[in-house]
């Protein structure tokens, strides 16, 4: 039986153990915070559970629903029957609904497109003419990563107002990113795989119960189950090649032997334990790879002001709003969280300026806020939420095999074809444990579900 440590209990390292696991490797799963789960986390505020983040999947998100599968915990997560995005802007009493038909793709979204209010009706043209010639991008050439996908919009007819009202409504959540600054290869991947090809792809799913029981206390017990071990407040110092495999420095701990290490951790934990030309790439890649914040604000009200589970913006610097109340353990009134992504603008204002002109944004986009007492409102933050995806990322984005014999990398900023969302980061641990498992005992090893 090899023994295998992963570094990091983020979903890229938690479907690395549990493949390993299930394909009979000794494990130890080692994570520097006190709990697992990565950046799809939770913690306790006032007597609330508080999401780290607002994470949601598509139907297409098949790698993460296979975790979901193999965590037992796929009853905690919905998923819509249909596509439906509502979407407000301030003025606007009722929203305007983004939602599929029964049609197959591309016809699914003419109905929906054809009554978005929110454009005139000749920008809902030029959207539909700009969807179908992002169906002939190929994502996986070279000359695409470098394009920007705002250039390629411009190119194809995309005003700026249907850019801010359609093309960045889904692909600043989904990239981390404005179009302006997006990889054209990466926002191909996401509406081709989530608009433009299966009908069913961009149903949206999201958890029922807070990520920190969805991931990491499923994560725990399912690891735990398979015969594997996990220590949190492990921080690994340091990898080191040993006559048998690695040795593993782990701070205020003895050092561990194994034969393989999976080191899932962010691009700039790895370049500094990584030894020195175990990637291709030129050192100062993760530097390269950059960054990009996400900025939540939650706001805890006396009463229900929305009936959506979530709503999207447009005109607004509200972006998305998601009703997390049931998900918290409140029990008397509404917890709503507003979602920014591609936070530049936001990261480093003070929270009292965040608040000050989110919550009049927030009103004027839900009427029915008018009176409601705010009895709580915060603002959380992570500063490197994701890899920055700008023309040419895939250059700095490894895939899991590394020169070093016995050591592979994970991640959603490695070669995922994805952006950086948790099913990048599904796709990369069960790639990584691929890659590992069949170095040190055999292709023909049996893998786990968590690997498929």
């Amino acid at each position: 039986m090899s023994r295998v440590a992963v570094v990091g209990g983020g979903l890229a390292g938690l479907t690395a153990a549990l493949a390993c696991a299930d394909a009979g490797a000794d494990v130890v799963l080692l994570e520097s915070r006190p709990r697992l789960g990565g950046l799809t986390a939770s913690f306790r505020r006032g007597g609330l559970d508080v999401d780290t983040g607002q994470h949601v999947f598509l139907r297409c998100c098949t790698s993460y629903l296979g975790l979901v599968d193999r965590l037992g915990v796929r009853d905690r997560v919905h998923l819509q029957p249909r596509l439906d995005i509502p979407v407000l802007t301030p003025g606007r009493a009722r929203p305007v609904r983004l939602r599929r038909s029964g049609a197959p793709a591309p016809l699914h979204l003419g109905a929906a497109l054809a009554r978005y209010a929110v454009l005139p009706p000749a920008d809902r043209l030029r959207a539909v003419r700009g969807a179908l010639a992002l169906r002939r991008v190929d994502p996986r050439a070279p000359a695409t990563d470098a394009q920007s996908f705002g250039d390629w919009l411009a190119r194809h007819g995309q005003n700026a107002r249907t850019v801010a009202a359609l093309w960045d409504l889904v692909g600043v959540a989904a990239l981390n990113s404005a179009a302006a600054d997006a990889s054209l290869a990466l926002a191909a991947t996401v509406f081709q795989e989530g608009l433009l090809t299966d009908a069913p792809a961009a149903d949206i799913g999201w958890s029922l119960v807070p990520l920190g029981e969805l991931h990491g206390t499923a994560g725990a017990r399912a690891l735990a189950d398979a015969g594997g071990e996990v220590r949190t407040s492990a921080r690994v110092t340091a990898l080191r090649p040993a006559p048998a495999g690695w040795e593993v420095d782990v701070r205020e701990g003895a050092p561990l032997t194994v034969d393989g290490v999976v080191l899932a951790v962010p691009a700039p934990a790895a370049e500094e334990l990584l030894p020195p030309g175990a990637l291709a790439s030129p050192p100062g890649w993760a530097a390269r790879l950059g960054s990009a914040p996400i900025v939540n604000v939650h706001v805890v009200l006396d009463r229900q002001v929305l009936h959506e589970p979530f709503v999207a913006g447009v005109g607004t610097p509200v972006q998305w709003v998601f009703d997390r109340t049931a998900q918290s353990g409140l029990t008397t009134g509404q917890y709503l969280a507003v979602s920014l992504s591609a936070a530049q603008a936001w990261i480093d204002r003070p929270a009292a300026d965040v608040l000050g002109e989110i919550l009049p944004a927030l009103r004027a986009l839900l009427p029915a806020m008018a009176g409601t007492e705010v009895r709580d409102a915060f603002v959380t933050r992570e500063r490197a939420a994701t890899f920055a995806p700008r023309p040419g990322t895939a250059a700095d984005r490894p895939g899991p095999r590394t020169r070093a014999p016995g050591l592979v990398v994970a991640g959603a900023w490695t070669d995922t074809g994805w952006p950086a969302t948790m099913e990048g980061a599904v796709r990369s641990g069960a790639a990584a444990a691929r890659a590992l498992v069949a170095e040190l005992t055999g292709p023909t090893v049996r893998e786990g579900v968590a690997a498929a």
